[in-house]
């Protein structure tokens, strides 16, 4: 048989490396560094507060029918916006065939788009240096946090609301600007979006940054010292240092990467789990009046809106619909060592609104509050033992703020807690598995293995031990 080329040899010259060890090496460094070239991490709180109070900002809850643009559509009684875009509330109906509860309906928030979130990278005296945002989202109970240097929706950057222009997004839409470490599409909250991602994006800049009084340069060391302070560091900037190339510092597991992977392959596969979306008026076990919509138990989250002002943003004055928990959340990494080697207890969980049924989550992600006191008297695995734990054993706690774009005063307990055979079994419960901390740095790079609050705590835990 002849084999005909399908085109001239290609030079080995145009090869390259399939990975980058320097970024990673680079990444470490970076994080070992607990002071940085333009900020002492003791002056932080003060500056962060200079960038408060040279801007105005202001949330107040609101009647629907004040909204501006947004309204109940007279079909499907879907919250709309009337440009189209945007976002929208409406309904979605779960089913599925295992669990405790295999049938609920609840409202939720469509937005097919995808937006940036981007942070931009440079060395200063030979250490990476991340540029940061202090970023006012209506949801934040301390409004101004910590946010990646772009955090914009696809309709922010194109101008749909005809606002002025995102900040350095050219760094992440223009090739030539920039080198990238990490690109990744990633989940969003899962029990309140319905299929949203966004693309998670580390990128080193190739040119001069221009200043900005709203931004500041930090290194990772000292972001992972921020992390420790109370809602200080927003959702979208853990989501995208969690997508970090690091370097690997693990041999052996209890489970191979292959491994790892079939049984997480094996739970998607083995769950039959059905999410149709539905009018909002169709929603069953809600309720609503003028000021909200709630569940009938005034349980898990409810539907309001609210008027924001915010000097710094690309537009200063405008009205929403949000959503709000009904409680402070726990989301814990349950770990133990074996063999000297840390592992992380991780449960492949079902969420209604993720594009690819369930994702790996922390050991323990709940409300409390949703469990007291109900008729059937369930309680979710590892959730009282995490809870009731002795603060010895707690390796890492901090309050972190979720998504405040769009959900009002949602917080959650974030902790990393140790444990042992009689509390967390070596052989994993069904639908758990012990997973490494390199095992999941290296899952994290692939979109949709881990959903965003086990990315919380994956940064968190990764700034536990460059701190060591």
């Amino acid at each position: 048989m002849t084999i005909v080329s399908a085109g001239p040899p290609v030079p080995a010259s145009v090869l390259t490396p399939r990975g980058d060890r320097a970024a990673a090496e680079r990444l470490a460094r970076s994080a070992a560094a607990r002071d940085g070239s333009w900020l002492r991490t003791e002056d932080f709180a003060e500056w962060l507060e200079g960038r408060r109070r040279a801007h105005h900002f202001g949330v107040e809850r609101i009647p629907f029918a004040e909204l501006d643009g947004w309204s109940f559509d007279g079909s499907t009684g879907n919250l709309v916006h009337r440009s189209g875009r945007f976002f929208s509330v409406e309904g979605v109906r779960v089913t599925r065939d295992s669990g405790p509860h295999r049938e609920w309906s609840q409202p939720i928030i469509r937005q097919p788009e995808v937006g940036i979130l981007g942070l931009l990278v440079k060395e200063f005296d030979g250490v990476l240096h991340f540029l940061m945002q202090a970023k006012m989202e209506p949801g934040n109970a301390n409004l101004l946090q910590l946010s990646p240097t772009v955090q914009a929706t696809r309709s922010n950057y194109t101008k749909v609301h005809r606002g002025a222009d995102v900040k350095y997004i050219e760094y992440f839409t223009e090739p030539g600007r920039r080198r990238v470490i990490a690109d990744s599409l990633q989940s969003e909250h899962g029990a309140w979006f319905f299929h949203k991602s966004n693309r998670n994006m580390i990128v080193e800049a190739l040119d001069e940054v221009p200043d900005d009084p709203d931004f500041i340069w930090l290194t990772l060391g000292q972001i992972g010292e921020l992390l420790r302070r109370d809602n200080v560091v927003n959702m979208d900037t853990r989501t995208v240092l969690a997508c970090a190339p690091l370097p690997q510092r693990e041999e052996s597991a209890l489970h191979s990467d292959t491994d790892v992977v079939s049984w997480f392959t094996a739970e998607r596969a083995r769950h039959g789990v059905r999410a149709e979306r539905l009018p909002l008026a169709e929603v069953r076990g809600w309720q609503g009046d003028t000021m909200s919509l709630a569940h009938e138990e005034d349980r898990y989250f409810r539907v309001m809106a609210v008027r924001v002002e915010a000097g710094n943003r690309e537009v200063t004055g405008w009205t929403q619909p949000m959503f709000e928990p009904c409680g402070l959340g726990v989301a814990a990494f349950v770990t133990r060592t074996f063999d000297g080697v840390p592992h992380v207890l991780m449960e492949a969980r079902v969420e209604a609104g993720l594009l690819d049924t369930l994702e790996l989550a922390p050991t323990v992600m709940h409300t409390p509050g949703n469990y007291a006191g109900r008729a059937d008297g369930y309680r979710p695995p590892f959730l009282d033992m995490v809870l009731d734990l002795d603060p010895s054993r707690i390796r890492y706690e901090a309050v972190h703020s979720e998504e405040g774009g769009r959900f009002l005063n949602a917080e959650s307990r974030y902790l990393i807690v140790e444990a042992d055979e009689r509390e967390a079994p070596s052989q994993a419960p069904p639908g758990y598995c012990w997973i490494t901390r390199d095992q999941l740095n290296v899952l994290v790079r692939h979109g949709h293995y881990l959903n965003v609050q086990a990315r919380t705590l994956l940064v968190c835990l990764n700034s536990l031990e460059a701190a060591a």
